[in-house]
């Protein structure tokens, strides 16, 4: 199954919370919490979506898909953002967008169509319940909205819409949709379309680079493989949600409820495939400290209270038995032993 950074579902819990929701419950059933979230992590598509019908099942505001499209900033876009910025036209940076979408967090698909005078950036839903639909379609919407116009300040241009076509039937509040997009919206398509003039597409980018653009490009190609490495084994899938985890880790129970099994089923399975909980979770924190140790300069003692654990001395013991050195000499020589050996 695909798998993609979690920072999007981070974004949207944060904004529901600074919007008045709670979404802690439903964190809580799939076994997640907000605070002991990893940023630099990443989560199946499928289990991300499951998560997000849920959020909308416990929404009290209609209108908070709409207002979380301001809660996704340019910088959680990584590299597809430079990528973008580097193209040489509007044209360019839309049809690249298109055929990047999935480093954004949209579960909908973009297209484009053209037209005479005016033409549409083209978003087709993915099939929801109707509750759930709204909810992922203004989010959608209002975030890629965002996208575009961040990128318009920061490269000091003027592309807006001239109208906002939207996949659902025409709600109660719907003025509040042409008061946040400012430009006419109309309801009941079959798609969401932003339409856009032609000679708008057509504005040169100030930031164009084409070599700049060639190697950014080259990220984006890295993260599409990324995402579509599989995890096809239970170890696989235990060592994926233990890795979504800073400070303090999950029991097996806890790891079990959230991939819906009991955690009679998750040793018997583990140990069929010949792992266990004890080494998974040991792999998963060798992991994370070989990742802090190398693209951070936290001290040793931080590093340690992001992998739960109480002392120093203790993570500097558990780091000697698994890498034959200690965290500062690791560190220094970026060298040690691959995962898959390591036991608790």
């Amino acid at each position: 199954m695909s798998t993609r950074s979690i920072l999007g579902l981070i974004y949207l819990v944060q904004g529901m919370q600074q919007l008045g929701e709670d979404p802690s419950a439903v964190l809580e059933r799939h076994g997640l919490s907000l605070e002991r979230l990893d940023p630099s992590t990443r989560i199946d598509r499928s289990r991300e979506l499951r998560i997000y019908a849920d959020l909308a099942a416990s929404i009290t505001d209609p209108l908070i898909g709409l207002k979380l499209g301001g809660f996704y900033g340019l910088a959680g876009y990584g590299p597809l953002v430079m990528l973008l910025m580097t193209c040489e036209t509007a044209y360019d940076a839309l049809q690249t967008g298109i055929r990047y979408q999935r480093l954004t967090y949209l579960f909908g698909t973009l297209g484009f169509e053209p037209g005479e005078h005016v033409s549409a950036l083209v978003l087709t839903p993915m099939a929801m319940e109707p509750r759930a639909l709204r909810f992922r379609i203004d989010g959608e919407i209002a975030g890629t909205y965002k996208l575009v116009r961040d990128m318009q300040v920061t490269l000091g241009l003027d592309i807006h819409a001239e109208r906002i076509d939207i996949p659902y039937p025409r709600p109660d509040d719907a003025a509040a949709y042409e008061r946040y997009f400012g430009c006419p919206v109309s309801f009941g398509h079959e798609q969401a379309r932003f339409w856009i003039r032609n000679e708008h597409l057509r504005l040169r980018l100030p930031t164009a680079d084409r070599n700049a653009h060639a190697m950014y490009r080259t990220m984006c190609d890295q993260q599409l493989v990324a995402q579509q490495q599989s995890t096809e084994t239970l170890s696989d899938r235990v060592l994926t949600h233990l890795g979504l985890f800073s400070g303090s880790y999950p029991t097996a129970e806890d790891v079990a409820k959230s991939l819906n099994l009991s955690e009679r089923t998750l040793r018997r399975q583990l140990s069929d495939e010949g792992s266990n909980f004890r080494d998974l979770l040991a792999q998963a924190r060798y992991a994370k400290a070989r990742h802090l140790l190398t693209h951070t300069t936290l001290p040793v003692e931080a590093i340690a209270q992001q992998l739960g654990y109480a002392e120093s001395a203790a993570f500097i013991h558990a780091f000697q038995r698994w890498a034959g050195k200690s965290p500062s000499a690791w560190r220094h020589e970026k060298d040690g032993p691959t995962p898959e050996n390591v036991s608790r």
